[in-house]
């Protein structure tokens, strides 16, 4: 049996804290290549997740949670969900029931149990539920939509954003003609600048879901029958990935290449490569060395890959995803999750898979969560990165400043959180009406 815990920040607002798939530094294969393409199927694996939802030290019932979401006095702000309905769906798991818990955690009066099935070995990301209902196709706009032009990123300094890209064209392991179109190369993973790729041979063109995924590992590439997932600049984040996603909740991200070797565009609708956030959000670093933001590779591998460097005495955006126009996972719309490394740490060393005791990539002591939710509020949050490393500390401090609803705050050296004063161990949240800015000092 496995535990999540999502932490309800504030009275408005909810914090993410969800298991990371591929944790290991080897090739994640999931499912079989003879599986069906226009189905998902799906086996069951032993053990269920039992996700804890709590609010200042309580548990809450789900079902008080969803309504919360679905009124608009919760939004989760974090790794994957800002304002989120859970949709009504057949499902192959048994329905989900609040139970009590004989774990050694504290004890909880409010569970909600979703057995996970998965084709996976249990060593990798299993997610927290399945259904044969394939994933929710965003809606098709009218029109094809190209990246926005955004003031509050004019500070990127990113080209080639706006740039319609000619899918079908450029050859899958030239990285240098993607940058014309915004992309920026992430060398030191050594996947030919990529941030990420899964293989996925049985993949067709129009099937619902994807029944098997194998991660690529250094060394690899943007190979045939494969979605690549890129870097774009501050402010901008990656536009494309395909409407058919993992049959047991993987994510998949980027831009495909077809069995030609050429790169194609997977999202209906958008012509570009990346897509400008909604703005408002910025990261000012007071320090005498740069800071090394890392933001969770969403949808896609889910490595903490994405890179932002703050340089000493920079002001950077922080790309804000706007939940109308982001990722949709399993009909939940979706948010940025970054982690904060300590000063020094450069993004080659930070914005890859740590080790226990490094402070570094997923072991970074301090997240923060961006996002704006479907009724047009940005939320921004500073939390722990528990249960990766709950005991790591920083050695700065972070405070959140500009327009925003309060005060929050992180004190480096001892590690506390400060919601409007109050020491939080939960972390903090405000909401954001103009511009925050997120100061390492």
């Amino acid at each position: 049996m496995k535990f999540s815990r999502l932490a309800l920040l504030s009275a408005a607002s909810l914090s993410v804290a969800q298991p990371h798939n591929h944790v290991h530094k080897h090739p994640a294969r999931h499912g079989s290549p003879l599986e069906g393409r226009d189905f998902a199927t799906t086996t069951t694996v032993p053990g269920p997740t039992v996700t804890v939802y709590e609010l200042n030290g309580e548990f809450v019932p789900w079902d008080e949670v969803e309504a919360g979401i679905k009124s608009g006095k919760y939004v989760l702000v974090g790794d994957k969900i800002t304002t989120a309905i859970t949709p009504t769906t057949t499902s192959t798991t048994p329905t989900s029931t609040p139970i009590p818990t004989t774990s050694s955690s504290p004890a909880a009066k409010f569970l909600e149990q979703k057995v996970s099935t998965s084709t996976t070995p249990a060593s990798t990301y299993v997610a927290p539920t399945t259904s044969t209902t394939p994933t929710p196709t965003p809606t098709k706009s009218a029109s094809v939509v190209q990246a926005a032009s955004d003031s509050s990123s004019s500070s990127s300094g990113a080209t080639g954003v706006n740039a319609k890209f000619p899918s079908g064209e450029i050859d899958c392991g030239d990285f240098d003609a993607l940058t014309k179109y915004g992309a920026v190369a992430a060398d030191w993973l050594g996947l030919g600048g990529y941030l990420g790729v899964q293989i996925t041979p049985s993949y067709s063109i129009g099937a619902a879901a994807i029944s098997y995924i194998e991660t690529a590992i250094s060394g690899g590439g943007c190979v045939k029958n494969s979605f690549c997932s890129y870097a774009c600049p501050p402010g901008y984040q990656k536009a494309q990935w395909p409407a058919a996603q993992g049959n047991t909740g993987q994510s998949i991200g980027g831009i495909y290449c077809n069995a030609q070797g050429k790169l194609e565009l997977t999202r209906d609708g958008y012509n570009t490569l990346c897509m400008a956030g909604v703005g408002g959000v910025k990261a000012q670093n007071k320090l005498s060395k740069n800071v090394a933001v890392c933001r969770t590779d969403y949808p896609g591998t889910e490595s903490e890959t994405d890179f932002t460097n703050v340089a000493a005495g920079a002001t950077v955006d922080i790309t804000c995803p706007d939940s109308k126009t982001s990722y949709v996972w399993q009909g939940m719309s979706t948010t940025a999750q970054y982690y904060i490394n300590p000063s020094g740490v450069s993004v080659e060393d930070g914005c890859q898979w740590g080790t226990p005791g490094s402070n570094m990539g997923n072991y970074a002591p301090v997240n923060v969560g961006v996002g704006r939710g479907t009724t047009g509020e940005t939320f921004i949050s500073i939390f722990p990165n528990k249960p990766t490393n709950p005991d790591g500390v920083l050695d700065f401090n972070i405070k959140i400043t500009g327009g925003v609803s309060g005060k929050c705050s992180y004190e480096g050296g001892t590690g506390k959180y400060y919601n409007n004063g109050v020491e939080s161990p939960t972390g903090c949240t405000v909401a954001v009406s103009g511009t925050a800015v997120f100061e390492f000092y």
